[in-house]
């Protein structure tokens, strides 16, 4: 193996031990020395992939957005319908509440954090839930103006945001079948023609 090849491989190594750990503990309250131990990296070698945590936390937000994002566009290309494309995003929220990992969205708890948002931390978190809107938008657009599918997105973010919420509070269940409700009610009355 080269070494770019073992170097991408450490870097990879220390994303994903941050991430359980951020997302279990918090980033405030996750140290650079746990995260090094439980790597079981260097600290020279994580200040080199990572000088500050800042963009280590950065990284880890950035690779769970291209996760989440991947597995979407492997659900949408199953269902054929808009309204099936849409539901497809709720069925992966209510699997993910229903796991044994559920710990709430890590990107609701980094905005929390770093509340300040010209934080890069803020920033990263903020695309994810901006593209997230941005796939329903596009999902939208081919049964519905433009402006209307705007609303119409922007409302159903509400939903997941407000049921993920719900979930992290051990009402998942109730939460995520009455989001997929308000959503399926908000869609009909959205494609009805006036």
């Amino acid at each position: 193996m080269s070494s770019n090849a073992i170097a991408a491989e450490k870097r990879q190594q220390i994303v994903e031990v941050a991430y359980g750990l951020f997302k279990r503990a918090g980033f405030h309250a996750t140290g650079i020395d746990r995260i090094i131990a439980e790597a079981g990296v260097a600290k020279m070698t994580m200040y080199r992939h990572f000088p500050s945590k800042d963009g280590l936390i950065v990284e880890v937000l950035e690779w769970r957005a291209r996760r989440f994002g991947r597995q979407l566009d492997q659900l949408a290309e199953a269902a054929i319908t808009p309204k099936q494309k849409i539901a497809t995003i709720f069925d992966w929220y209510e699997r993910w509440f229903e796991g044994p990992d559920f710990h709430g969205c890590l990107f609701q708890h980094a905005i929390a954090e770093f509340g300040a948002r010209d934080h890069p931390v803020f920033k990263a978190a903020s695309r994810q839930k901006a593209d997230l809107q941005r796939r329903m938008r596009r999902i939208l657009e081919g049964v519905m103006p433009r402006k209307r599918a705007d609303g119409v997105a922007s409302a159903l973010l509400m939903l997941i945001e407000g049921s993920t919420l719900l979930a992290q509070m051990g009402q998942g269940e109730a939460a995520i079948r009455d989001a997929r409700q308000a959503a399926l009610g908000l869609l009909a009355k959205a494609t009805t023609p006036p």
